[in-house]
């Protein structure tokens, strides 16, 4: 059984639920991040630890991607959805418990049950494609990670409003969170994307095995570049408070540079589908390969300020165009009865990248360079280079295969 072609009225409303999701609960995540490290600071019996519960939210979301995957293809996308929310508020609930007793141990398991909404969220943007044309695929796609920029904004207002509100710091913060969370089932109530349908007992699963779709050049390289935009964007973004404020700027220039960046990384969101559409998806994940590089390249020339900016908001186009592009070029090489292994596949290896990204970029920063803030920039964006080197190799490899093979 096949996910039906929806009618346009049900497709635009899907993708605005999904949107509105994005903002909204997506939300969470810039709270989260924004001030894990610091409650995780506090907490933490070492201070190299302190960032410790943010790989763990990442780690939770790499484990727990294939078999949320494999629920929503079994339950539907509003079951995994609302499942994911009840994660993220038991999360957040642990989290504040721990800080009210001061328990580290207890902050990180709150934090891995997190990454458990951190990987439904991830299939926001999979979900908006569902019962959809080709045609439309890039475009829902990119509406829906445009609710990127709205969760960016509401996240750090809502930070301000609640990191000391209480006389536990951060507190409240999480607190807010588990309210946030529990808006999920009100707003997926309005999400209407039939479930592929559950086999039954003993039947063969519908479509190729996990060793076929690996074997697919389409998806094989969708993979690939995905992985490296989203690992890389992840690797620099992390080092860019610390090289910025060690090389002797302010706390507030490091604010002011990421905040540049979130904003190219999901501006472009609005228009990024109709480039999809008009150009091909290889052709928009080349040009975000190529923008990455330049962030990169932008980078290794010096530590002024303004080089800073320039590098991070090259960073954020190219994910975005690396990302979406990789996205959708996976969306449209798999049935909807593969959607469970695929998407699952994917995530796991896109967010495991993450998370060993998370962990290189601190020690890049600090430990290979011993200290030098300046040698510890420049060893964070050389690392870029053999990734790219594998991205865009593989890509290009693709475009040059015989049409009648892809």
């Amino acid at each position: 059984m096949t996910t039906p072609l929806l009618p346009p009225a049900n497709q635009w409303r899907n993708v605005s639920v999904l949107v509105l999701a994005q903002a909204l609960l997506g939300a969470q995540m810039s709270m989260i991040f924004t001030v894990g490290g610091l409650a995780g600071q506090s907490l933490a019996p070492n201070p190299c630890w302190s960032t410790l519960p943010l790989s763990l939210i990442v780690l939770g979301s790499v484990l727990s991607a294939q078999p949320m995957s494999e629920f929503m293809a079994a339950y539907g996308r509003r079951a995994g959805f609302i499942l994911a929310t009840f994660a993220g508020a038991t999360g957040a609930a642990i989290a504040a418990r721990a800080l009210y007793i001061g328990s580290f141990p207890l902050f990180m398991a709150g934090s891995f049950l997190t990454g458990i909404y951190m990987s439904a969220q991830g299939f926001y943007r999979f979900a908006a494609t569902d019962g959809v044309g080709a045609e439309f695929q890039p475009k829902a796609i990119s509406y829906v990670m445009a609710g990127g920029l709205a969760a960016a904004i509401i996240g750090p207002q809502l930070v301000k409003l609640t990191a000391q509100a209480m006389v536990v710091p951060f507190m409240a913060t999480y607190l807010a969170i588990v309210g946030i969370n529990l808006l999920g089932p009100l707003l997926f109530a309005f999400l209407k994307i039939p479930a592929p349908g559950r086999r039954a007992k003993g039947a063969a699963h519908p479509g190729r095995s996990r060793r076929a779709l690996l074997k697919d050049p389409v998806i094989a390289v969708a993979m690939i570049c995905g992985m490296v935009s989203y690992a890389l964007m992840n690797l620099v973004m992390t080092s860019t408070p610390l090289a910025v404020v060690g090389c002797g700027f302010e706390a507030g220039d490091a604010a002011n540079i990421v905040s540049a960046h979130v904003l190219a990384m999901y501006l472009p969101s609005f228009f990024t589908g109709h480039l999809i559409a008009r150009f091909g998806r290889e052709v928009i994940v080349g040009l975000g390969l190529v923008i990455l590089a330049a962030s990169g390249a932008v980078a290794m020339t010096g530590v002024e300020l303004e080089k800073f900016y320039l590098a991070l908001v090259l960073l954020g186009l190219g994910w975005n165009f690396g990302f979406i592009g990789s996205t959708a070029m996976l969306a449209s090489a798999h049935s909807p009865e593969e959607r469970g292994h695929v998407q699952g596949m994917n995530d796991f290896v896109v967010f495991g990248g993450v998370f060993l990204a998370s962990l290189s970029s601190g020690s890049l920063m600090n430990c290979a360079t011993a200290g030098d803030p300046q040698a510890g920039w420049q060893a964070v964006n050389l690392a870029m280079l053999p990734f790219l080197t594998l991205a865009g190799g593989a890509l290009v490899w693709l475009v040059l295969r015989p049409k009648e093979t892809r």
